[in-house]
């Protein structure tokens, strides 16, 4: 502890201070440390000590009501908005302002991430054009939540999917062009919102006359923003990814980004079907084989962490 410069949990609120881990000790025996909480609902309020997952965050930041046709309901993004994108990222953002503060003063801190803070923060520019009336609170009513024929995603002769983001007029007018709709009278007002329900019927039905991949050819080499929709298994052969040597960045944990001065590689794969890995150890905390079959155990079992001593594992083994 005394020479880490990082030190980031995830259990809920009260958990890490019960083992006698807290932000107060570890910092005060070492002062430069930055201490990472990550939670789903935040270190306070009245759901600090609730449980929950990312689809419960996205919800209560609003930002799960945006996502989704507006004949149906909201449509869980996966689990990508909340646990990664507001949670994960934003903490690791937080962290590394948090390490550049400490190797300038001197001083740690602790760095609260929550995953429905963060959610409401990824909305900042939605939020703005609500706050300007540019933005209804209704879901597939906006430029960029389906609403608009040229942003939008559409099925295909074989039942794939293209999806369409030719935003700006050049590029509209080249999906135009590609689709041989550049005569059409209909579609050439791009931006009347009255006209957009009867331009994206008309979209849609020649888009189903050919295949995915036939209107791929079609549309290489054009500015019209238009890419299929691929499958995750299709995902890492496209020749894009091939071509910048990303396809292992789906089965590997790598640095985000490319650095030019430190360069990074893959250290683990995801393992094959069938092939489990064996659960890491928290290092340096005690915890060892018996502790990580104690901790499988009470997670299954659904246990909630209580005042027990470090020297049993379990404790520190309830996520958020």
């Amino acid at each position: 502890m005394g020479a880490a410069d990082v030190l980031i949990e995830g259990f809920r609120p009260g958990v890490m201070e019960r083992l006698g881990l807290g932000p107060a000790p570890c910092l005060a025996h070492n002062p430069r440390l930055v201490y990472g909480r990550m939670t789903g609902w935040g270190q306070g309020g009245p759901l600090a000590h609730t449980a929950g997952h990312d689809l419960n965050y996205l919800a209560l930041s609003g930002a799960l009501h945006a996502i989704g046709r507006a004949e149906g309901g909201p449509v869980p993004p996966l689990n990508l908005v909340a646990d990664f994108g507001g949670g994960a990222m934003l903490l690791a953002v937080g962290v590394l302002a948090a390490l550049l503060h400490a190797r300038q003063t001197g001083e740690g801190q602790v760095v609260d991430a929550a995953m429905t803070d963060g959610c409401a923060l990824l909305q900042a520019m939605n939020l703005s054009f609500q706050a300007m009336g540019q933005w209804q609170d209704r879901r597939q009513s906006n430029l960029i939540d389906g609403a608009a024929p040229f942003y939008d995603t559409y099925a295909c002769a074989d039942d794939g999917h293209l999806a369409v983001a030719a935003l700006e007029e050049r590029f509209y007018r080249q999906f135009l062009e590609r689709t041989d709709l550049a005569g059409e009278a209909l579609l050439q007002p791009q931006h009347d919102r009255s006209l957009w329900p009867q331009q994206k019927q008309r979209i849609a039905a020649v888009l189903r006359t050919r295949s995915r991949d036939d209107w791929v050819r079609v549309f290489e080499g054009s500015d019209a923003c238009v890419t299929p929709v691929l499958t995750l298994g299709e995902a890492p052969q496209h020749p894009h990814h091939r071509a910048r040597g990303s396809s292992s960045r789906w089965t590997a944990a790598c640095s985000p980004g490319r650095h030019r001065a430190s360069r990074t590689r893959p250290r683990w794969c995801a393992p094959a079907a069938g092939h489990a890995r064996r659960p890491c150890r928290a290092r340096g905390l005690g915890l060892g084989r018996r502790g990580d079959r104690e901790a499988g155990r009470d997670r299954r079992a659904g246990l909630r962490p209580g005042p027990r001593p470090l020297r049993t594992p379990a404790a520190a083994c309830v996520r958020r």
